[in-house]
């Protein structure tokens, strides 16, 4: 069989994104024939054995993509870091290894994608594709429409420039904001920088796919038309409106929130 880059195996297994999976292999949690494994090593399905966490690893056939509306309380993760709370991965019944799409904080609800394919994970959260992600958040007191500029503009953060594609109020102290980015909890910084404190914040977009009447703690399953059409490569002009000399990291399948 074809080699592979040993990341882009392990993201074929189902055991994260390939960048996550580029941390295990460089924090020395994979082996590879019984030796530790090294970040772009080739691998061959089939012939050399492949081990993360002590157990040997295989592509699965079957791709598959769960959309969640996670509630508050759960984190986006596989395994319990330092944080205290239930784990979304819980929350869907299916005996898929499936991981998180980028990240909702611990307080953050709604939209929330889990699955195995690890090509799909990185063009849903690298910078490059500009992916946009819909918010609806409440804040803690009324808003105006100069807010909604200066998210617009730019807001400084301590990890650089940040902005929203589209910013719109839906009623005094409620806003829409769409980011092209997934930045540790991006939008709730934006607007801590800008006075606001946010009560309540609600993914309800991924690229093309809504929430909709999904229920608060039910899950359901993506069909390929679906994955497709709603989940398909951004158009270039929504790539063009990320902010210019950002880094491209996008950190996914971590215990860390990487998503607002």
């Amino acid at each position: 069989m074809k080699p592979e880059r040993l990341q882009k195996y392990l993201a074929s297994c189902g055991v994260g994104s390939r960048r996550h999976c580029e941390e295990l292999i460089a924090g020395g949690r994979v082996r590879v024939n019984g030796v530790p494994g090294r970040i772009g090593q080739s691998v061959v399905p089939g012939e050399d054995r492949v081990e993360y966490r002590g157990r040997e690893v295989r592509p699965e056939a079957e791709k598959v993509v769960v959309a969640v509306n996670k509630p508050t309380g759960y984190l986006s993760a596989c395994f319990r870091g330092r944080e205290e709370g239930w784990l979304v991965t819980e929350l869907v019944d299916l005996s898929f290894r499936l991981y998180p799409v980028g990240r909702l904080d611990r307080d953050s609800e709604g939209l929330l994608l889990l699955t195995n394919d690890g090509d799909l994970a990185l063009e849903l959260t690298h910078p490059r594709y500009g992916k946009e992600k819909e918010y609806d958040v409440e804040l803690d007191r009324p808003a105006g429409t100069d807010l909604c500029e200066r998210l617009r503009r730019s807001v400084q953060l301590s990890d650089g420039p940040a902005r929203a594609v589209r910013a719109t109020l839906t009623g005094p102290n409620h806003l829409s904001v769409v980011l092209a980015e997934g930045r540790k909890r991006q939008l709730r910084r934006m607007l801590e920088a800008l006075g606001c404190r946010v009560v309540r914040l609600r993914r309800v977009r991924i690229a093309g796919l809504r929430l909709g009447d999904l229920p608060l703690g039910k899950w359901r399953r993506l069909t390929e038309k679906e994955v497709k059409e709603k989940l398909g490569r951004a158009s270039t002009e929504v790539r063009r409106q990320i902010p210019e000399g950002r880094s491209q990291k996008v950190e996914t399948g971590k215990a860390v929130s990487r998503e607002p």
